[in-house]
């Protein structure tokens, strides 16, 4: 598809969901691949030898990506492995729910800290790694706002998606002079441990699905094919923009 022979990724939340398959595009178009996890170290190990059964370069580093000090000792230890990051794709991100009304402080400041503030404290730790020719891929959202989609029960989690469209197009600019590409991916219903619940609700499913003009969920590879694209040379004049991988949600 697009050759990424010889890069080095790092792709934040990449243990399991979209995040291991964006892991698994990588490294099938060439690249090495760290593999960011909060918690879940088995299945961030799991996934690293994925990509070693692939013949490519993996390892797991493990960070808070909304706690600066982690997020610096990460990339310190891909500094101290490669000497170099030529992809970064900011994919960790959490989801809750709660009626406005009942959104709590600690819950919105908890998704701001981790959907936004995360990928602001990694990217500007990758740029530190980046030669002229790299890329920084942000995971928004078709909840990003502004596009007529709007959802209930998820202000805070729309609100950080929103800042993350606004937060890449505000890097392409700043980071053009570099020779840094920054483009955002806006994922649609994609099947993952995020939106198990909602697609387990077979009456919520039925509706959620009527609203997609392809008539199915999407899966983590198609969000990986995706960032496979944006993080080749293929795309090397595409900067600032939001990518929608929706199944046709917001043209239906």
């Amino acid at each position: 598809m697009f050759d990424l022979t010889g890069k080095k990724a790092l792709v934040t939340g990449g243990s399991r969901g979209i995040g291991r398959g964006i892991v698994l595009a990588l490294a099938k178009q060439g690249a090495a691949v760290a593999v960011n996890y909060h918690s879940r170290v088995d299945e961030a190990a799991a996934v690293m030898a994925e990509v070693k059964k692939l013949g490519r370069p993996a390892l797991v580093v493990q960070a808070d990506v909304s706690q600066k000090d982690q997020v610096i000792k990460m990339f310190d230890q891909i500094r101290q492995t490669w000497g170099q990051l030529d992809i970064l794709v900011n994919n960790a991100g959490i989801l809750s729910q709660a009626p406005f009304q009942d959104l709590t402080e600690e819950q919105w400041d908890q998704v701001m800290a981790v959907n936004l503030k995360g990928q602001f404290l990694c990217s500007q730790e990758a740029v530190k790694l980046m030669k002229p020719g790299s890329k920084i891929i942000n995971l928004a959202s078709i909840a990003s706002g502004g596009v007529g989609v709007g959802f209930g029960l998820i202000a805070h989690y729309t609100a950080s998606k929103g800042g993350v469209v606004a937060l890449t197009e505000n890097m392409a600019v700043d980071l053009a002079a570099k020779g840094i590409n920054t483009n955002a991916i806006a994922p649609g219903v994609i099947e993952s441990d995020m939106t198990k619940g909602m697609l387990a609700d077979e009456q919520y499913q039925k509706g959620l699905l009527a609203r997609i003009p392809k008539g199915k969920a999407g899966k983590p590879e198609d969000i990986g094919a995706a960032a496979a694209f944006l993080a080749s040379d293929e795309a090397s004049y595409i900067t600032g923009t939001v990518l929608y991988v929706d199944g046709g949600w917001l043209a239906g």
